[in-house]
């Protein structure tokens, strides 16, 4: 009578055969995985004797990503090639780590939607989950990894809304969404004049919707008439432009979020103030900017599609995401004209330009191409250590932030000027992230929402 209990009968399995639980595993922004995260048939999916096998390739970059930013936010060592540009070009580390969560995150809703509904969710419930997952990452966003409590208890007098886990939590709800509008359960391939395109044209309304909110970010970026600014300022502002400008501080998007969320509400210490000595608030996860984090999020769909349409055909997958790699770095090139600062639209990490979420496409594919070959075509690589930060991402994440002053994380320097002590305490802390999730997956414990 009690194996009817489904939730008891998934836990007795689990406990003695847990291999099947790596097969369950779902990642917290979207299973990398071939199968479900939501399970509307009465038979639980650990009972199946089908055959399901997880992109390792997936993880792997994703715990890649949240390694690299877990010591860049410790202090990187105090390299400077770990420490944010002050504003247009000079790509270092940090500049493509929140990116590649982006665009990892689309690839993986691209293969957990699909999976939901072919094993028979609704659509309407594969909706409420998404709702709910955006509304917790957003939450958590906002409660837990902004505050500092260390300064007091929370006060929605400065409070600051945006942040990186509210982008993730609105990103994710509109390409879940709109991917679930126009998803197939039964997966079918293009018939059309076009074969080689039957991983784009099948979803031309959704690359017509991703043209239309393109098209509102260039018009809100160049055109939106902001007091005391040029029109189509994209500066630092402060002393930047020879003072000309200096309450204008990412033109259009920084005036955009003072005016809807009000400066206290907003990141209060830009990094444009190192070089550039500017005083205005000025949030790199704001409002205007979430625009292109979304098509950041739907190139990474488009990487997922291919991994569905090439299915058991790795060669014709890492050819797409090479073409798609240089088509992104064409089109770089072209609104950069290859300079820092003359081109048409500058590479911009706190504005989250066009061009710089066209480039980190390109470095995206690109990584993602190599990790897949060395990971799940020749297998010469596990994706250890990476593989096990990257499937509990979230609770890492978090984890890292929460705990970040707290020892054995942190301690008290005998010489701050040191660079070898800065640097141990930051590998330290990062290693021990890793450990720790190391011993969730032996545990086969992940948190998911």
């Amino acid at each position: 009578l009690i194996f009817r209990i489904d939730p008891v009968r998934n836990w007795v399995y689990k406990k003695l055969n847990p291999r099947a639980t790596d097969r369950m595993i779902n990642s917290e922004l979207g299973s990398p995985n071939t199968t479900d995260s939501i399970n509307c048939d009465p038979t639980p999916q650990s009972w199946s004797t089908g055959s399901r096998q997880r992109l390792r390739s997936l993880d792997t970059f994703r715990g890649l990503s949240l390694v690299i930013m877990v010591f860049v936010n410790y202090g990187g060592g105090k390299y400077w090639f770990f420490k944010h540009e002050s504003w247009n070009g000079k790509l270092h580390f940090p500049s493509s780590l929140f990116s590649r969560f982006v665009f990892i995150m689309g690839t993986s809703i691209a293969l957990a939607l699909g999976s939901m509904l072919r094993w028979g969710s609704s659509k309407w419930k594969v909706l409420r989950k998404i709702l709910w997952r955006s509304f917790v990452l957003i939450l958590l966003g906002i409660i837990v990894v902004n505050p500092n409590y260390c300064l007091g208890p929370l006060s929605w007098d400065n409070l600051r809304i945006p942040g990186v886990l509210q982008r993730l939590g609105f990103t994710y709800l509109v390409v879940a969404a709109l991917e679930l509008l126009f998803t197939r359960a039964d997966g079918g391939t293009w018939e059309g004049q076009f074969p080689a395109l039957q991983d784009i044209l099948p979803y031309w309304p959704q690359w017509i919707f991703i043209l239309v909110l393109e098209t509102i970010w260039l018009c809100l970026t160049f055109l939106l008439p902001v007091p005391d600014c040029p029109r189509g300022y994209l500066g630092p502002g402060g002393i930047g432009d020879f003072g000309k400008y200096p309450n204008c501080t990412g033109g259009a998007a920084g005036y955009i979020d003072r005016l809807l969320l009000g400066e206290k509400h907003m990141y209060q210490h830009p990094s444009s103030g190192v070089i550039y000595q500017s005083t205005m608030p000025y949030d790199p996860e704001g409002i205007l900017g979430t625009i292109n984090s979304i098509v950041m999020a739907f190139l990474g769909l488009q990487a997922g599609k291919i991994t569905l349409f090439y299915k058991d055909r790795p060669k014709q997958i890492m050819s797409r995401f090479i073409i798609w790699g240089i088509v992104m770095g064409i089109i770089s090139a072209i609104l950069t004209k290859c300079s820092k600062e003359e081109g048409f639209i500058p590479i911009n990490k706190n504005l989250w330009s066009i061009s710089y979420v066209t480039t980190m496409s390109c470095f995206a594919f690109i990584l993602l191409l190599l990790i897949y070959y060395l990971v799940d075509v020749k297998k010469w690589w596990s994706g250890a250590p990476f593989l096990y930060p990257g499937m509990n991402s979230i609770l890492v994440y978090i984890g890292h932030q929460v705990f970040a002053n707290y020892f054995p994380f942190k301690w008290k320097m005998q010489d701050s000027q040191s660079h070898a002590e800065h640097l141990t305490q930051n590998l330290t802390a990062t290693t021990l992230w890793v450990v720790i999730s190391y011993i969730l997956y032996r545990r086969r414990i992940f948190w998911k929402i």
